[in-house]
């Protein structure tokens, strides 16, 4: 029969526990090794939790003395969707809740090496009609829905699960989380719109906490139900039904009072933080799932997605460990939806404002009379020589800040730059110097000489970072220019010679 049923992946389901050496290898001696230091027996009953966010599986095992002690736990390669359970069909999520497996959900003729079902949709899922099918936890670290491990990973796993099944248990339970129910997990989550339901599991999560025994699951009023027994007055045991009205039943007391204990130290550490501020997790929507970062660090581009991460180094730090089993060429870390990111908002820019102010980094002349103004400056505002410099300062409006008015080119009168010149052979010993350095200095009129060019305003944008460069005055240092110059002079004129004094 086996062999003739087509299998794949997690579309696949198999009575038979054992058909091939792929299901029948023994549990690796580490293990065993692993069991006999914590009072267990090889066949004892197993017991598995899922947690998303921290991306690890756990597989617990009853010790002799009846309570479930933690045996390994394994980072898992991928899950795919987002926190949250799974509601429909084609969602790619994977569940959260509560399932029992069964041996006839174990399948060691999988195509994703080996696998076993989950057991979703359970009777709470089905009476809020939500719907999916075979989803998995299996090998081959791909998932679409499942969760996907190596195959050495499941090659454990599946025969810890066989041998508690050779050992009598008829059914394993899987609890499959967001995350670790913890007071910090459920403050950074508070605002998730999937809390209710996470506080709803969270009552199975602190049964078996403070108990360390599988906890009893049944469903009613569309809601979990948690070791529920008879009440003293009953002859037989409750019925359950999730769509039904709730039975009468109570809960041993002792688990009662452990439970609450717990909850009631959770709520006060949870108000804490909550009162500190501690930041809500951002929702990272568009995100398809996550993956263990032991697996994200050996990955080119690798990513944690919506698992716990580690940046820097220390993602660097973890490529050099050994990989928990063997990484497929063709794994996909969790990625960001392109098609959410291109409709998100684009960031504003800063607006575009022609450069004008003292402040900017682009260097033009200002009316405003600067603290180091020399003295020939105000010596030549005082011989007429002011208008030029007022003019330079209020370009048309259509002026950027590479582009400098040509008005200015012919506006100084040559009366007032021969009496300048005569005080400056007055007061500079040596002033014919300067002329010989006016030889050798860049000529700034040289690149705006073309009236062309300066009847035609630059139409780039004026930017205010990095700084820009005139563009009529390449090549020119800022030490060439004295502060309130016009930018752009006749190669004869005064302010040119000035500049050169300078």
């Amino acid at each position: 029969m086996a062999a003739g049923v087509v299998l794949s992946g997690c579309d696949t389901d198999q009575v038979s526990l054992a058909t091939n050496a792929k299901a029948n290898q023994p549990v690796p001696p580490k293990l065993l090794a692993a069991m006999v230091e914590k009072d267990m027996d090889l066949q004892s009953p197993i017991l598995v939790r899922l947690f998303k966010q921290e991306a690890e599986l756990e597989v617990w095992k009853q010790a002799r003395n009846g309570q479930f002690a933690l045996l390994k736990t394994y980072p898992i390669c991928r899950w795919s969707g987002d926190l949250g359970p799974k509601v429909r069909e084609g969602d790619r999520q994977a569940p959260e809740g509560f399932y029992s497996i069964n041996p006839s959900q174990m399948n060691p003729q999988s195509a994703y090496y080996l696998s076993f079902n989950t057991g979703y949709p359970n009777a709470f899922d089905k009476a809020l009609g939500r719907t999916g099918s075979q989803l998995m936890v299996h090998g081959d670290c791909s998932s679409r829905g499942c969760y996907a491990m190596t195959d050495e990973q499941i090659a454990e796993i599946y025969s810890l699960g066989r041998e508690s099944f050779f050992g009598g248990q008829k059914a394993f339970q899987l609890q499959a989380y967001p995350f670790k129910m913890t007071p910090v997990n459920m403050a950074k989550h508070r605002n998730n719109p999937n809390m209710p339901f996470w506080k709803m599991i969270k009552e199975g999560y602190d049964h078996f906490e403070v108990t360390r025994q599988e906890p009893k699951v049944d469903f009613c009023e569309k809601k979990y139900v948690f070791d529920a027994t008879r009440t003293p007055d009953a002859k037989r045991d409750p019925v359950f039904d999730a769509s039904a009205k709730c039975p009468a039943y109570v809960i041993p007391e002792d688990v009662v009072a452990a439970v609450r204990g717990k909850q009631a130290r959770d709520e006060a550490e949870y108000a804490k933080l909550v009162a500190k501020g501690t930041p809500v997790a951002r929702m990272n929507t568009g995100i398809d799932g996550g993956m263990n970062k032991i697996f994200a660090a050996k990955i080119p581009e690798g990513s944690t997605g919506l698992s716990e991460g580690a940046e820097g180094t220390t993602l660097q730090m973890l490529a050099m460990a050994k990989a928990p089993g063997t990484i497929p060429g063709h794994v996909n870390p969790p990625k960001p939806n392109l098609d959410s990111v291109a409709s998100a908002p684009a960031p504003q820019e800063e607006p575009v404002v022609a450069v004008s102010a003292p402040t900017s980094s682009a260097r033009v002349a200002s009316a405003q009379p600067a603290e180091k103004s020399g003295f020939f400056s105000n010596l030549g505002r005082k011989m007429g020589m002011g208008s030029s410099e007022t003019t330079s300062t209020n370009p048309p409006p259509q002026a950027t800040a590479s582009v400098a008015p040509a008005a200015t080119t012919t506006t100084t009168p040559p009366t007032a730059a021969s009496r300048l010149k005569a005080a400056v052979t007055r007061f500079v010993p040596g002033h014919d110097k300067p002329k010989e350095a006016a030889k050798d200095a860049p000529k700034p009129a040289v690149a705006a000489a073309k009236p062309a060019e300066a009847a035609k305003p630059d139409t780039r944008l004026a930017q205010t970072r990095p700084a820009l460069k005139p563009s009529v005055n390449d090549g020119a240092g800022e030490a060439t220019q004295i502060m309130g110059a016009a930018p752009v002079v006749s190669s004869n004129s005064f302010d040119s010679r000035f500049g050169a004094v300078k």
